[in-house]
C-alpha cells in the first residue's frame, strides 16, 4: 500500500495534510495519534470509503478511489464500535456476512466452522451477539472482518472498549493473521499496542510527524530522556516544566521523567535549578519509550511552530 500527498479537506478544515505512506506486505502497521489527529479519515481514504481532496493512493495494485469496488472484495474493515447485529446469534452474524460477500454456501459453511473454532465460539454459536461481553464481541467482529480471507485488513481503534486481557488476546489473533500473510493497518492511541507494531506512523493534526519501527523511533531520542529523583517531586516538576529546553516533565511514581528538546541540552540546567531550589536530586539518562517519541513529535512540533515569527 502506498499513498503520496494524501490530503482531505472539510471546508476550511484540513483533516489530513499531504501524508506520504508506504506499508509493506505482511506487516502490522500502526497509526498512533490522539482523537482528531486524522487516523480514521486516512484509513477511510485508503480503503476507498472517502474520496481524497488531493493525492495518489495505490492499494494492492489498484488505484483508489477509482477501483474502490474491486478493492472491497480483497480487504476487511473493523471499526471501534461493534457493527454486527445484536439480535442475531454468533453463527447467524457470520452466515449473514458470508452471504453479503457472495461466498457459496458450502464454502461459507466450512469457513464459518473454521472461524468458530479459531475464535473459540464452539459453545456460543447460538448465543445472541448482544448478550456477549466486550471482548467476545471484539473477537466476533474480527472473525466477521476476515470471513472472506482478506489480503489487507484495516482496524480503526478496535480495542478501545475492552479490558487489557482481551486486548492482549486480540493482538495474538492479529499476529496469527500477519504470519499467514495478511497485511494489517491498525489505528490506536494505546502506547503498549503501538510497541507491538512492525512499523508505526504518528499523526498530529493531520500531519505525519514520525514514521518508522518502534526501536528506530526510540533510538532517535538517545540522550534526550532523563529520570529525576527529587525529595519533593511535585515541586520539582513545576520547577523543571518551565526551564528552556525541557519539552515535558511527567511524574511516574516518585520519579520524574524529563524529555529534552535536544540531546545533552538542559541536563546541567536541570541540576542547577534543583540545587538552587534546595532539592537533593539524582539526574540520570534513561532509554526513551514510545510515549517520549509521541511527545517529541507532537509537542516539539508545536514549540517549533510557536518559535517562528508571524509574517
Amino acid at each position: 500500500m502506498r499513498a503520496r500527498g494524501l490530503t482531505k479537506r472539510f471546508g476550511a478544515l484540513v483533516a489530513v495534510d499531504h501524508v506520504d505512506l508506504s506499508v509493506p506486505a505482511g506487516t502490522v502497521y500502526g497509526f498512533l495519534g490522539p482523537n482528531g489527529s486524522g487516523k480514521s479519515t486516512t484509513i477511510r481514504m485508503l480503503c476507498g470509503l472517502l474520496t481524497p481532496s488531493e493525492g495518489d493512493i495505490d492499494v494492492l495494485g489498484l488505484r483508489i478511489p477509482e477501483q474502490a469496488e474491486d478493492l472491497r472484495r480483497r480487504i476487511g474493515y473493523m471499526t471501534q464500535r461493534f457493527s454486527l447485529f445484536d439480535d442475531l446469534s454468533v453463527r447467524e452474524n457470520l452466515e449473514f456476512l458470508a452471504a453479503v460477500q457472495d461466498i457459496p454456501r458450502a464454502a461459507a459453511r466450512q469457513r464459518i466452522d473454521a472461524l468458530v473454532e479459531q475464535y473459540h465460539f464452539q459453545d456460543r454459536q447460538k448465543q445472541l451477539a448482544g448478550t456477549m461481553s466486550g471482548g467476545q464481541k471484539q473477537r466476533l467482529a474480527l472473525a466477521g472482518a476476515v470471513i472472506q480471507q482478506p489480503e489487507l485488513l484495516f482496524l480503526d481503534e478496535p480495542t478501545s472498549a475492552v479490558d487489557p486481557e482481551s486486548r492482549r488476546d486480540f493482538w495474538e489473533k492479529l499476529f496469527d493473521l500477519a504470519d499467514a500473510g495478511t497485511t494489517l493497518l491498525v489505528s490506536t492511541h494505546y502506547m503498549d499496542e503501538a510497541e507491538r507494531c512492525h512499523r508505526l506512523a504518528i499523526l498530529d493534526q493531520g500531519v505525519l510527524v514520525a514514521d518508522g519501527g518502534p526501536a528506530e523511533l526510540t533510538a532517535a531520542l538517545q540522550g534526550r530522556t532523563l529520570a529525576v529523583m527529587a525529595r519533593q517531586p511535585r515541586q520539582a516538576q513545576r520547577l523543571l516544566a518551565g526551564l528552556p529546553g525541557v519539552l515535558s516533565v511527567a511524574q511516574i511514581g516518585n520519579t520524574l521523567r524529563v524529555l529534552l528538546a535536544h540531546p545533552g541540552e538542559g541536563e546541567e540546567r536541570i541540576r542547577q535549578a534543583l540545587r538552587g531550589d534546595g532539592q537533593g536530586a539524582e539526574v540520570t539518562q534513561v532509554a526513551a519509550n514510545l510515549e517520549d517519541v509521541f511527545v517529541s513529535a507532537t509537542r516539539g512540533r508545536e514549540d517549533a511552530s510557536a518559535s517562528v515569527p508571524a509574517p
